[in-house]
């Protein structure tokens, strides 16, 4: 049986135990039905609603003939020969991370650094130059500056979502633009539809961050970015408590990276793909909460007379407000902002808070927050953290599903002591 596509239901899948009419027209599924149904094979040997886990290093053939077949075919997609070459269990999930992105393939690895990571070393060589926004995450600014750079490969910073500063770093060794929309722990957006418009006529690949936004938010690939990549281990996984993250895009280029990957290793179990699956069923009911708390926090904040400043892409006043009007339908349910004190005054802010716990990562069923000062650059030199616009009075707050009017009261007890 053939699964849910990206862009339509086959007449051929079965929904709720009924065959659809051949002669209907097929409609337009919404991202929780594609979700829902792509990857979904009754054909399982097990006739099992979710995908089963299929917990094994090495797969057998019939015979020799068999075998001979496989390789002569060589679609690995289609018939998996060793575990770090591919999974039953991984490839649904995959399927439907390509559903959800609109993409035409995707590949599942084991983290969201991976993700990164992988892509980079693998579409660049010594010699080739790749651009940078100032406000990616700052493991891969690390990773970019100072790893890299030990292969022989050149890196631009400039200001994020400036496509003009892009326009102007390109060279003629250009491979690469990489770029975060929206930016941690700002929230800056970049014009994807623009960005891709500078760098397709010159053959340069676009590969975009769009953990925050996650699918539902923002689709990269419909605006021409070439690659889109998450940490699934926040919003998408859902639950904070596994690693992974995913690569989707065109089947020619996932088939690349796809090639190469297994080189390194970064394959995920099936168990962990299992459970990603079981938080990608419920990832539409999860982000409308948290779109619908971001914006209702965000709004509670910046009207608050103890809080300096916010960043909330869904907000008026943040600095790239159009552009994300423009290509997101929700605005995520991470907000920044700064408390009107000093450091010691957002840490008691940060300890008087009830419902958030003090832990790194974002995107699950738990309301998260961190002072980024002492959390994600406690060992960057203070001058260095200015420069990058981390204050002291930095909060970074990732909502998770508890009800609305429950984290607008946290927050308003816990800024009484500021």
């Amino acid at each position: 049986m053939r699964s849910l596509t990206t862009t339509n239901i086959s007449p051929a899948t079965r929904v709720n135990g009924k065959g659809r009419n051949p002669g209907a027209p097929d409609p337009a599924p919404g991202p929780s039905t594609r979700v829902l149904h792509a990857g979904v094979r009754e054909d399982n040997g097990y006739h099992s609603l979710t995908p089963p886990i299929i917990q094994s290093a090495a797969y057998t053939f019939r015979d020799t003939d068999d075998l001979i077949a496989h390789k002569s075919e060589g679609d690995a997609l289609a018939r998996q020969e060793y575990g770090r070459y591919g999974n039953p269990t991984v490839r649904a999930v995959e399927e439907r991370l390509a559903a959800l992105e609109k993409g035409e393939d995707a590949l599942l690895l084991s983290s969201g650094m991976a993700a990164i990571t992988i892509p980079l070393l693998l579409l660049l060589q010594a010699g080739d130059h790749l651009i940078m926004g100032d406000d990616t995450y700052h493991r891969t600014r690390v990773f970019v500056n100072d790893f890299l750079k030990r292969y022989g490969v050149e890196a631009t910073t400039v200001p994020s979502g400036d496509l003009d500063a892009i326009e102007r770093a390109i060279r003629p060794n250009t491979r690469l633009i990489l770029a975060e929309t929206p930016t941690n722990p700002f929230l800056r957006c970049v014009d994807l539809a623009g960005l891709a418009a500078i760098a397709r006529p010159r053959g340069v690949i676009t590969l975009i961050d769009s953990t925050f936004a996650t699918p539902l938010n923002q689709q990269p690939l419909s605006l021409g970015i070439d690659l889109v990549i998450h940490s699934v281990t926040k919003y998408l996984a859902g639950h904070n408590d596994l690693l992974a993250g995913t690569i989707v895009g065109g089947a020619g280029l996932i088939q690349r990276l796809r090639e190469s990957h297994a080189l390194f290793g970064a394959v995920i179990d099936p168990s962990t793909a299992y459970q990603i699956n079981r938080g990608l069923q419920t990832l539409g009911l999860r982000v409308a909460r948290q779109n619908a708390s971001g914006m209702a926090v965000a709004r509670f904040l910046e009207n608050h007379p103890k809080i300096r400043r916010v960043w909330y892409p869904g907000l008026e006043s943040h600095p790239d407000h159009a552009v994300a009007r423009g290509q997101m339908s929700g605005f995520g349910g991470v907000v920044s902002f700064e408390i009107a004190g000093d450091g010691p005054a957002a840490s008691r802010f940060v300890d008087a808070l009830r419902l958030a716990h003090i832990a790194p990562s974002l995107g699950g069923v738990d309301t998260l927050v961190i002072q980024p000062a002492i959390m994600s650059y406690y060992d960057t030199p203070p001058a260095q953290r200015r420069a990058l616009g981390i204050s002291d009075e930095l909060i970074r707050l990732a909502l998770g599903v508890e009800d609305t009017q429950d984290l607008i009261a946290d927050l308003a007890q816990a800024l009484e002591v500021v």
